[in-house]
């Protein structure tokens, strides 16, 4: 066997036996939680400080901010009606992954975490991003 061959072989069980144990722990490291909130938010929302919005508002400290005060983003009619008022907290947000057009209907957002596991590591993840 040639050692590129080798070597990718053992770089796939490598990984293959890091996402294992990614998956199966209860307590990720802050970088794991990162990886995580970039892999499912990433694709339309800033995670950054001072960043501009993407397809949706930049998140960097969603958890303790109002509802719809994101600044550069304009938020669909459906999310104002059913959100003015509110702040984002744990359990506000944990309703929110779970099912966005049940929480706020008509809102832009489509994205539905039905793993519990996830949407607890995602809200840490929120919850450490100041």
């Amino acid at each position: 066997m040639s050692y590129v061959k080798t070597s990718l072989m053992l770089f796939c069980f490598l990984g293959g036996v890091s996402i294992t144990r990614y998956a199966l722990s209860a307590e990720l490291s802050s970088d794991a939680l990162k990886a995580l909130a970039v892999k499912h938010c990433s694709q339309c929302h800033t995670l950054g400080q001072g960043e501009g919005p993407g397809n949706g508002p930049n998140l960097f400290g969603i958890i303790g901010k109002k509802a719809g005060s994101a600044q550069g983003f304009t938020y669909s009619p459906g999310f104002l009606a059913v959100m003015s008022g509110k702040t984002w907290d744990p359990e506000l947000f944990d309703r929110w992954l779970t099912d966005t057009q049940a929480l706020a209907p008509g809102t832009g957002m489509v994205y539905f975490q039905d793993d519990r596991k996830i949407r607890k590591q995602l809200i840490k993840f929120f919850q450490l991003l100041r």
